[in-house]
């Protein structure tokens, strides 16, 4: 498998990492997502493995722990064959300092993780969502320090706006403190929100992108068509989508050019979906969650071939939706001096 950079880094990540949002099924949210049990879990690593997704993803709030439990478990004696992504900020407990990125959290969510992971040191800690009641100063300062402690090799932030991320890497910069060099965001076919703002400062402040939901949370897999609804017992159909809504007429438009372009291709849906995520500026890897066995070698599919300059034309045209302001008027007025990051959106 292909191996990126992450971000400015010299770290190499794989350009597709496995997702373990699935494992656990903690509660009824979760259970909508799959309950991979620890047999189950190291079955898919075993396929992941083999075909050369290292790196698996997590987070303390999956399942309450659980999904990190049954990640360490099922990683047991090949940690120095995983690159171990995992998050932290969300709530994790009933107490008033059990979320957030204040340091008092943060050192107890990433020795929480650690304990449960069965290791002592996390490839990519992530901040699963801003905390705008802590001062940026010291998240960065507790970040830095446990990266100077050998608990942390690198550092990402996640669901940030533009001026969250940015103000966080001006802070790390006049401090000489760790910087950001992961963005875990939402993007896809049908959510490309990312592209407006903050590609643009990926490209400029080095941060490598780490999707989550490339698949729109299922939507973009072949199974929802026009007159062919979620099939019942889906994530879809159970929790429906965690991303944003476009216009039915536009959805389905996607739709059937991923059909035709599956069709194209010999591919899956998803795998088309997946590549053309895959080809856009700044990704560093893509997450993939995968329910059971098929699923996932049907995802890791995605790497095997490279659609055309047409394909991932036709894909972005119809796939378009109108900017937010400034964008909008920005790709009126200053196109000389402040071009898109992509040929999209003119």
């Amino acid at each position: 498998m292909e191996h990126r950079l992450l971000g400015g880094s010299g770290f190499k990540v794989p350009a597709l990492s496995l997702g373990t949002a699935t494992f656990g099924g903690g509660n009824e949210f979760f259970r909508a997502w799959g309950s991979t049990d620890v047999a189950e879990a190291k079955r898919l690593i075993d396929i992941a493995l083999d075909a050369g997704c290292t790196m698996v993803d997590s987070a303390d709030a999956y399942s309450g722990g659980l999904a990190e439990e049954i990640l360490g478990k099922a990683m047991a004696g090949r940690r120095n064959r995983l690159l171990i992504s995992t998050k932290a900020t969300f709530k994790t407990g009933d107490g008033p300092n059990d979320l957030g990125s204040s340091r008092h959290h943060l050192v107890a969510a990433c020795e929480a993780s650690l304990k449960r992971l069965g290791t002592d040191y996390i490839d990519l800690w992530q901040m699963h969502g801003f905390d705008a009641q802590t001062p940026v100063e010291e998240t960065m300062r507790a970040l830095d320090d446990l990266v100077c402690a050998g608990k942390v090799r690198y550092i990402g932030c996640s669901n940030f706006s533009g001026w969250h991320l940015m103000k966080a890497q001006a802070i790390a910069d006049r401090y000489g403190w760790t910087r950001y060099v992961a963005h875990q965001l939402y993007y896809s076919l049908v959510g490309r929100d990312y592209e407006w703002e903050l590609m643009p400062l990926a490209i400029d402040q080095k941060v490598g992108a780490v999707v989550w939901s490339p698949l729109a949370g299922g939507q973009l897999t072949g199974k929802i068509r026009r007159g062919q609804p979620a099939p019942a017992g889906t994530r879809h159909a159970t929790i429906g989508s965690l991303g944003p809504t476009i216009p039915e007429a536009q959805f389905f438009d996607i739709v059937d050019l991923l059909d035709a372009v599956a069709r194209e291709t010999g591919r899956s849906v998803s795998q088309v979906a997946l590549n053309w995520v895959l080809q856009r500026p700044t990704i560093s890897t893509v997450v993939i969650g995968a329910r059971n066995e098929s699923q996932l070698r049907d995802n890791l599919g995605a790497v095997d071939f490279k659609l055309s300059a047409d394909q991932m034309a036709r894909l972005d045209k119809v796939s378009q939706r109108p900017l937010a302001y400034p964008y909008w008027h920005q790709r009126r007025t200053s196109m000389d001096r402040n071009p898109p990051p992509v040929e999209v959106y003119k």
